[in-house]
């Protein structure tokens, strides 16, 4: 066991998502969290932090570029653990290299160089996707199982130009070859959809997907994902800290279903909700096809399910104003 409780560790780009449950978590832990934002002086970017129980004793929040080389080199400074979650998620880009795959690559890199030359450090816990383990041209059918040794192919994204695939799996990929180069103890987080209660006042683009639905989408996609909760996503990243033997990669996926599952599952939940009744396309639905929980449970997480998932992504969608209802 890495004793965790009471130390001094750092969360990048921790006004997302994800980050923000993090940070959440490792403060009601008793850390002291040094938490990197582009800008510390934003309230609706660090409001939600401040506010934390904990923040006020355990909570500094620091400004940082992920493009500045060095720019996370006092952050890291004194840290027993870096927990690097910033990285852009978009789908609508329209210069991926700027927008996508230099914050993830560069970022990643420059964290790393900051982790590298920090004595203090015990373990690196970095936020990647199942993006960059699913997408290798593979047929992914019902019986077949992905699971921690897959790779997602960089050429195989780049033809098909899903550029946010490509930016985690290039991330990921430098990641790894940095980490041993330096003889840094990293460990990977690659959820799928991420949804469930949001803590920060803007839309994430995983939310977003669900609000899309309930706020009167005609159609919905012809698409397969996975589904996870955001605070097994959050627990997750905290038991790859704390948990000496933890190493390696983890998939984080409680269900993989096709949006008009999702669909079905909203109406049950909220019967009197204007709901998609059509795919946006006359062609057979994606299959959907497992992903392995076996790692992942090794970790200690038991998995929200989906059902509840989304109820709590509604319920948060609701109190934050985001819906129409």
């Amino acid at each position: 066991m890495i004793s965790s409780t009471g130390q001094v560790v750092c969360v990048t780009g921790a006004s997302g998502y994800i980050a923000s449950w993090i940070v959440k978590f490792l403060l009601q832990r008793g850390n002291t969290v040094k938490a990197t934002v582009r800008d510390p002086n934003d309230p609706k970017k660090v409001g939600h932090l401040l506010r934390l129980d904990g923040a006020r004793e355990r909570l500094h929040l620091f400004k940082a570029n992920l493009l500045e080389e060095g720019s996370f080199n006092s952050v890291v400074q004194g840290c027993h653990g870096v927990f690097h979650t910033a990285s852009p998620f978009y789908y609508d880009v329209e210069d991926p290299q700027a927008e996508l795959l230099d914050p993830a690559v560069k970022g990643t890199l420059n964290v790393l160089k900051s982790c590298a030359n920090s004595p203090s450090l015990k373990r690196v816990v970095l936020t990647s996707s199942i993006a960059a383990v699913a997408y290798n041209g593979k047929s992914r059918t019902p019986d077949v199982v992905v699971d921690e040794t897959w790779f997602s192919d960089p050429h195989f994204n780049l033809e098909a130009n899903m550029w946010y695939v490509l930016s985690k799996t290039l991330a990921e990929d430098a990641a790894w070859k940095f980490a041993r180069e330096n003889n840094i103890d990293m460990v990977t987080i690659n959820p799928a959809m991420v949804i469930g209660p949001l803590l920060q006042p803007v839309l994430n683009t995983s939310a977003a997907a669900v609000l899309n639905f309930v706020n009167g989408a005609q159609t919905f996609p012809n698409a397969t994902f996975g589904w996870i909760n955001v605070k097994d996503v959050a627990n997750a990243h905290i038991q790859a800290y704390e948990s000496a033997s933890a190493s390696g990669r983890y998939c984080l996926v409680e269900r993989v279903v096709h949006h008009s599952e999702i669909v079905k599952i909203l109406r049950e939940l909220y019967p009197t909700l204007q709901l998609p009744e059509k795919c946006a396309d006359d062609k057979p639905y994606v299959p959907t096809y497992q992903v392995s929980k076996d790692k992942a449970k090794s970790l200690g997480i038991e998995f929200v399910p989906l059902e509840m998932s989304l109820r709590e992504t509604v319920e948060s969608l609701k109190e934050k104003k985001f819906t129409n209802f």
